[in-house]
C-alpha cells in the first residue's frame, strides 16, 4: 500500500504542473534568454567600440556628422537606392 501511494505521488510530481514538461519549458526559456543576453552584450560592445572610434578619430567624427546631417563635400555624389520590395503577406482566411 505504501509503495502504491509513493508511486502515485511520484507520478503526480513528474506529470503535474511542476513536472518534467514545466522543467523542460524553463530550460528552453533560460537558453533563449541567455542567447538574447549574449546578443545584447555583442551589440553593447559594438556600440562601445564605435564610441571609442568617434572619440579618438577626427575623420570618424567627420564621417558620422556628415552621415547624420546628410552633408556632402564639394564634388561628392550620393546615390539613393530604393528599398527592396517587401514580400507580400498572405491574407488570413
Amino acid at each position: 500500500m505504501f509503495i502504491a501511494a509513493l508511486g502515485a505521488y511520484g507520478w503526480m510530481a513528474l506529470r503535474g504542473p511542476q513536472g518534467i514538461q514545466a522543467l523542460a519549458a524553463k530550460h528552453r526559456e533560460i537558453r533563449q534568454l541567455q542567447e538574447q543576453n549574449a546578443a545584447m552584450a555583442r551589440e553593447n560592445e559594438r556600440r562601445r567600440d564605435h564610441i571609442r572610434r568617434l572619440k579618438d578619430s577626427p575623420s570618424e567624427q567627420d564621417m558620422e556628422i556628415r552621415k547624420q546631417l546628410k552633408l556632402l563635400r564639394p564634388g561628392e555624389t550620393t546615390f539613393i537606392l530604393p528599398d527592396p520590395p517587401k514580400d507580400k503577406q498572405p491574407d488570413p482566411e
